[in-house]
Formats: structure tokens, sequence, C-alpha cells
């Protein structure tokens, strides 16, 4: 590692909770982003950039993935910046607290396109509703895909949960949003032409 290593193994975030994590870069009380699935990384480091006042933690199912990112994040400069390589539900479930995330993103997570394996999709009703107690009130749930089928689940999901309203409304979902930074697979299937969705779905301030 060319410089500090900001992964973070499972069983000590569990030991040391979140706050611990980032200590003493930022104190407490911390404001906290997730991203659940940062693939190759670049948004999670540009949301970081822009906001160094800001907790953001990354969290990715593929060990190499996480290697790649924390060697490039050990290069530069930014130190509120935390990895976990883990499934992004039990991270949440296991050391997100209520109320302490002022949000969350989802990124073009595996559509998972075939009939028989559509319960292995990211975005399900107990992902949400635990992101849903999660979130800070005017907390954010972003979510997209470039998946039709996708986008029909996810939709249907994300309007079920009572606790989350649409900021879009009456838009179901956006194909553009302004000002939104894209990813590196964003950029590609743009080119493609594919069919992109944004959802943003925030708790109520009240």
């Amino acid at each position: 590692m060319p410089g500090p290593d900001w992964r973070v193994a499972l069983d000590d975030a569990r030991a040391r909770g979140v706050a611990a994590l980032f200590a003493p870069a930022l104190a407490a009380p911390l404001r906290l982003v997730l991203e659940i699935g940062f693939g190759r990384g670049e948004f999670l480091t540009e949301l970081a950039r822009a906001a160094p006042e800001v907790a953001h933690l990354g969290v990715e199912i593929s060990w190499k993935r996480v290697l790649r990112l924390a060697r490039r994040l050990a290069r530069s400069e930014l130190c509120n910046v935390r990895l976990l390589h883990a499934p992004g539900e039990q991270v949440v479930d296991e050391l997100i607290e209520p109320a302490s995330l002022e949000a969350v993103w989802i990124n073009f997570s595996d559509p998972w396109p075939k009939r028989r394996h559509e319960r292995r999709r990211l975005v399900q009703p107990a992902l949400v509703a635990a992101l849903a107690e999660r979130l800070a009130p005017a907390g954010t749930l972003h979510v997209a895909t470039d998946d039709r089928a996708y986008a029909e689940h996810i939709d249907a999901v994300l309007a079920a949960e009572p606790r989350l309203e649409n900021a879009y409304a009456p838009a179901p979902w956006l194909r553009e949003v302004p000002g939104r930074m894209p990813t590196a697979y964003e950029l590609e299937w743009r080119a493609e032409g594919r069919p992109l969705h944004f959802w943003a779905y925030r708790r109520p301030a009240r």
C-alpha cells in the first residue's frame, strides 16, 4: 500500500462502531454517506473530495475492487473514506445506526435479469425498509439502473416503502438528473444508448 490503508475489517467495524472508524480525522457526530456497491470507486472518491467534512463509507462485495480503490485512495490526500468488503445488507443491518445517514447511493447494481435470480437483486423491500429507518430526517436514498426490468422492480419496491417520499414526484423517476456526477459505467452505457433510470427517495424532515 503506497500510503494509508482505509480498508476496515467487518469485525473491527462491528466492535468499534462507525464513528470510531473516522477518528480522529472526523469528529462525532458524523455526517455519514454510504455507497453500496462502489464498483470502480470514482463516484465515491468524487463525493468524498467534494465534501471533506463528511464521512463516506464504501461497501463492495468484490475484494479486488476494494483493494484497487484502497490503493488509489492511499495515493490521494483524502482521509474521509473508509472501505468495507462485505454484503451491503449485512453492513446496514449490523453497523448503521437509526437516523444516522445523510445519503445512500446505489448505482447500477447487478440487475440479475434471469427470473430465477431476481431474489439476488440488491434493491429489495427488506433493504429499503432498513435504509428508511437509518436515513436521518431529510436524508435521501439515490438509486440508478440501466436495466428496464430491474427499473420496474426498483420503482415498485421504493414506492411501497411508507417512510420514504419520492423527491422527483410526480415523475416516478428521471432519465437525467441535472448536475449529477456520472459513473464510469454510466458513461459507457449512455454511449450505447441504454435507458437510464434515476430515483431519489427522501425521509421526510418532519
